[in-house]
């Protein structure tokens, strides 16, 4: 199970899920993607879930990589507890993930291979999701430098 090594807060605020990801838009190490089309919190639990079944569906063939990492912890107070003294216990760790996200990426398998894999991991995760391919993603900011606009 994923989790940080240290922290600096163990405690966190819960934070705004609001607007769309500024960074992890592209993909970055793969062919294929699954892009995360809703905001929503992902435990460390459903990222494992679905890290293990995109792999065992490509049978160890090629390349899986994980994009997201749970640094948020989320708290809760014991059962049958009175209201009061304090903040609960770290209980399980998440990883805060916006619209426009790639959350995992995939290479080294056919398009085929990777569509299967990734929509058996998009059963695992609580949000919808789309495949995505690197062609069908391009850089905003190479396409600005190739029409002739400033760097």
């Amino acid at each position: 199970m994923l989790m940080p090594k240290r922290v600096k807060r163990r405690r966190v605020h819960r934070g705004r899920m609001k607007g769309h990801a500024h960074s992890g838009t592209m993909l970055a190490y793969g062919d294929f993607g699954l892009m995360a089309l809703e905001p929503a919190w992902i435990t460390s639990n459903q990222i494992e879930a679905a890290r293990v079944a995109m792999t065992r569906f490509i049978k160890r063939g090629g390349q899986v990589w994980v994009d997201i990492f749970p640094h948020k912890s989320v708290t809760k107070k014991p059962a049958e507890t009175r209201m009061g003294s304090g903040k609960g216990s770290p209980e399980y760790w998440v990883a805060v993930v916006k619209p426009d996200r790639i959350m995992f990426e995939m290479s080294g398998v056919t398009e085929e291979t990777a569509r299967e894999a990734l929509r058996l991991a998009m059963h695992k995760l609580p949000i919808k999701c789309k495949f995505v391919k690197k062609s069908d993603l391009r850089d905003p900011d190479k396409q600005n430098i190739s029409e002739g606009g400033e760097a």
